[in-house]
């Protein structure tokens, strides 16, 4: 069984740079691989050089036939987009009415000082 391969930094930045119009766009470097967000929502991962997009119904409207995946061994599906990557419309549309329908991210909870 191969050992799947980190990410690489230039393919992360193609698929960043391909994104317009759909809210600031950053990601996070996490386990050798990326999150991606838009205005703090996380909408993608980037695993194995290969783009995830979190499914929504509205993803999957304007997809039409989405093909299904996991992002990694164990990981809910996700939608693995392949063929429209050189697409900047096309993925940035996607990008919009993913986010659109992804809840607000949680605010994080501050930590409470220790009394003493």
């Amino acid at each position: 069984m191969s050992k799947a391969m980190a990410s690489d930094k230039n393919f992360l930045d193609f698929i960043v740079d391909q994104i317009e119009n759909a809210g600031h766009i950053t990601y996070i470097h996490m386990f050798g691989e990326y999150g991606i967000y838009s205005d703090g929502k996380i909408f993608a991962l980037v695993c194995d050089n290969k783009l995830f997009i979190k499914p929504t119904e509205a993803g999957r409207g304007f997809i039409q036939n989405p093909v299904e995946a996991p992002a990694y061994p164990g990981a809910k599906m996700s939608f693995l987009i392949e063929d429209q990557l050189e697409d900047r419309d096309w993925i940035s549309e996607l990008v919009r009415v993913t986010v659109r329908e992804l809840p607000e991210p949680k605010p994080k909870k501050k930590k409470k000082k220790k009394s003493g």
